[in-house]
């Protein structure tokens, strides 16, 4: 037998998922890049080149910026307090206590729910007069509140449905992770005299870091992909308040039909993932453990 043949082997095993990660993924990325340098077609007029036309417009498009700022504070938001809240969850649901199984299901359920259902739960929730937050903080004596219809509330409203969404689908990485934490670690530090809270920070924390790291992308990109409850319950009003990047990326796409425009941004969406995932691979993955 050749001595490459387990290269070869090797390379035929991948070439299903590589054809597939090329397809679908490097292809449309580079032929975004390629297009975001030419006009839209429009009827019997071809595209032709404009070079950096495009992204001169972004600069002196108010909404871009509007939209990429909102994107900014949405993932500072969102991202902290989800983690917080998933690894607080998975801490509890990992220790002996009544009804664990339950409480797993009832932590995890938001997650298999699909986007579009729980933008229209959520909806409910925020209807001004009749939703059940109006209910609530009517029967305690509180003005109503139109919470998706005021600027200063709407992207906050937004936030806390993402949160719920998203806690529980990090909670169950974080709860693999505790469970593959040996109670030897807990049993030998509790013999060295430290507290829970220095077993958190100094012994599990530093252990559990991959998994944070690993949830800290998969956060992000959620963040900046954000767009089904944009459009069931805002549609980035009122007066771009709400309006996210993709979400204006699929507005300017699909319903102003400016696809080279489009193009542009999603340009600008692909360099702040990029950037996200060279930081992750070059700067913190050399400051993680791994067993």
């Amino acid at each position: 037998m050749s001595r490459t043949s387990p290269q070869v082997t090797g390379w035929l095993l991948l070439l299903p998922s590589l054809l597939l990660l090329i397809a679908f993924t490097h292809y449309p990325a580079v032929a975004t890049i390629w297009h975001s340098f030419f006009s839209t077609p429009k009827g019997a007029v071809p595209a032709s080149f404009v070079g950096l036309e495009n992204y001169r417009l972004m600069i002196d498009d108010p909404v871009f910026w509007q939209a990429l700022w909102n994107n900014l504070w949405f993932a500072l938001g969102t991202i902290p307090i989800s983690i917080a809240l998933a690894l607080q969850m998975a801490l509890w649901v990992n220790g002996r206590i009544a009804g664990r199984g339950f409480l797993r299901l009832a932590y995890f359920t938001p997650t298999v729910l699909p986007m579009i259902a729980v933008a229209n739960i959520w909806l409910f929730f925020y209807t001004p007069q009749y939703g059940l937050l109006e209910q609530i903080t009517g029967a305690m004596g509180l003005p109503s509140h139109n919470w998706l219809g005021n600027r200063q509330t709407v992207l906050g409203a937004m936030m806390i449905v993402a949160i719920w969404k998203e806690a529980g689908f990090f909670m169950i990485f974080y709860l693999a992770a505790l469970q593959q934490v040996s109670p030897s670690l807990a049993e030998a530090a509790a013999l060295e005299g430290a507290s829970r809270r220095q077993y958190f920070w100094k012994v599990l924390f530093p252990l559990l870091m991959p998994t944070t790291l690993f949830v800290l992308i998969n956060a992000l990109i959620d963040a900046f992909r954000m767009v089904d409850h944009i459009v069931v319950m805002t549609r980035g009003g009122p007066d771009n308040a709400s309006a996210l990047l993709l979400y204006y990326i699929y507005q300017v796409g699909f319903a102003f039909w400016d696809s080279a425009y489009a193009a542009a941004l999603t340009v600008v969406l692909l360099f702040v993932l990029g950037l996200t995932a060279f930081v992750k691979f070059r700067f913190l993955d050399r400051r993680t453990h791994y067993q």
